[in-house]
């Protein structure tokens, strides 16, 4: 009832002008119609406004976007999260990867040469034609909108026709390249405990006219990437700005049974979350990994390993499947797991990876592991969490570890592999990333900063068949509120 109560105000002063005001009181109201009064009014006019107004809407009611998971960690079965966007007018539903190494959201074009068009991931590929949404637009280079991705190179200007385009390469070897659009991205926001379905806000985002390397392959193709990252082009930059959605979000990666998880533009809020600031003036989600402990032991590793420096660092990448160590991290590392277990399992190398014979559960014989990071935060990781089951055959499993050898580079990244089974929260405003362990299979408590300054809590993810969902508001209510006020109106005119 608050939220019809709400909506009728606001359409109150849609309706009326600026009362002539009296010791702090209306003294005279002086009532004009919105709509002339033979009716006459084209329904994309009327489209249009509502259109305007219910951005208005979004930007006062402060709630959180909820976007759906699917896919897994594991290289033997996907190896990605992917969610699904719906863009344009009419929408059009695209799986993109989620991904926080990276800023652009990008989808395959009309016009793609070579791009999957197939996916063995059981979902339909979809190509995002300008021509066929009414409220598509593509981005000149004179467009001030341009000019975000030139600061972080990630776009330039083609002469031949003017258009905002860009170039990616990515750190498997693939690559992608096109220009950019803006259009309208549909999605359901979460205000209280109801759900606000069908809301549109514009965005920019590429229209991806070549594709190399893996993402030509059909076996896990999807429709693009969606970019997390921090600078002026992500969604999440560009829905902050028009005060759509706070400048904060989160993730519970779901490891077994299937995958999937959670994805919210918004703050999931659990008591044990633990931070670590993230380092200022970097490209990436870069965080100062300062030690590697085994059953609690640290590591002979120098620190300078780890420092963010000409390249080096740790990097928090959901793009990313696996999980990467530098030389001279990765060897004392395998070195202690080996250690820990040698009694109990037959070590073995397979492919140049270190693996292990074993009869029992992991969990029964390897050790716990703690990445330990500034601020005192630690992450704590299951074997689970840096092994691979790489095949089981009568009772015997081999088990190799996850965490891969990265030559000549200190850098490590974290990837699904580490991030799963935990939720994490981006601050970009308090610039921080937190994280817990979470069983992501079921609901979260997603904190909203309401347009009072408040502090609202909503229960948002894949909901679970034991939770409760968020009752639908529906936009019906919203025009026959209208049609209401206006008979009333009429009676007085």
């Amino acid at each position: 009832m608050a939220a019809i109560r709400f909506a009728a105000a606001i359409l109150i002063c849609c309706l009326l002008p600026a009362a002539v005001l009296s010791y702090g009181f209306p003294a005279a109201l002086k009532l004009e119609r919105v709509i002339p009064a033979n009716h006459e009014m084209e329904l994309s006019q009327l489209k249009a406004r509502d259109e305007a107004r219910h951005g208005r809407l979004l930007q006062s009611l402060g709630g959180v976007i909820d976007f759906p998971v699917d896919g897994t960690f594991d290289p033997f079965v996907v190896g990605l999260y992917y969610t699904k966007l719906r863009l344009g007018t009419p929408p059009r539903d695209f799986y993109v990867q989620v991904d926080t190494g990276s800023d652009v959201l990008w989808v395959s074009c009309a016009s793609c040469n070579g791009c999957p068009q197939t996916s063995g991931l059981q979902i339909q590929l979809n190509f995002f034609d300008p021509g066929s949404s009414v409220t598509a637009s593509p981005i000149s280079c004179s467009d001030q909108r341009c000019s975000w991705g030139i600061q972080s190179s990630d776009s330039g200007c083609s002469v031949q026709n003017n258009l905002c385009a860009y170039t990616f390469q990515y750190g498997d070897g693939s690559g992608t390249s096109g220009f950019y659009v803006s259009d309208v991205l549909q999605f359901d926001m979460i205000v209280g405990s109801s759900l606000v379905p069908n809301s549109t806000a514009p965005v920019v985002f590429g229209c991806s006219t070549s594709q190399t390397g893996d993402l030509v392959k059909s076996d896990r193709a999807v429709d693009g990437i969606f970019g997390f990252g921090q600078q002026g082009m992500s969604v999440i930059s560009q829905l902050a700005s028009q005060g759509i959605a706070p400048r904060v979000f989160s993730h519970c990666l779901k490891g077994e049974n299937g995958g999937g998880g959670i994805l919210v533009l918004g703050e999931i809020v659990e008591p044990n979350m633990v931070f670590t600031p993230l380092v200022p003036s970097q490209p990436h989600y870069n965080v100062n990994l300062l030690s590697i402990s085994v059953n609690g032991q640290a590591l002979p590793i120098n620190p300078s390993v780890f420092s963010t420096s000409n390249g080096q660092g740790t990097i928090i990448d959901t793009g990313t499947t696996l999980a990467y160590l530098s030389e001279a991290a990765y060897v004392p590392f395998v070195e202690a797991i080996t250690n820990a277990v040698s009694q109990s399992v037959r070590p073995v190398v397979s492919k140049g990876n270190q693996c292990y014979v074993i009869t029992t559960s992991v969990g029964d014989i390897f050790p716990p592991v703690s990445l330990n990071f500034a601020g005192g935060a630690s992450m704590f990781l299951n074997p689970q969490d840096y092994l691979i089951q790489q095949n089981n055959v009568g009772g015997t499993a081999v088990w190799c570890i996850g965490f891969q050898r990265i030559q000549n580079q200190g850098i490590t990244i974290l990837g699904d592999l580490v991030l799963k089974d935990k939720i994490f929260v981006y601050d970009l405003v308090g610039q921080r990333i937190g994280w817990a362990n979470y069983d992501c299979s079921t609901s979260v408590n997603v904190s909203a900063t309401s347009s009072s300054g408040r502090s609202e809590y909503v229960n948002a993810g894949q909901f679970s068949e034991n939770a409760a969902a968020p009752q639908k508001i529906s936009l019906d209510i919203v025009g026959n509120t209208l049609m209401l006020l206006l008979m009333v109106i009429n009676m007085f005119l």
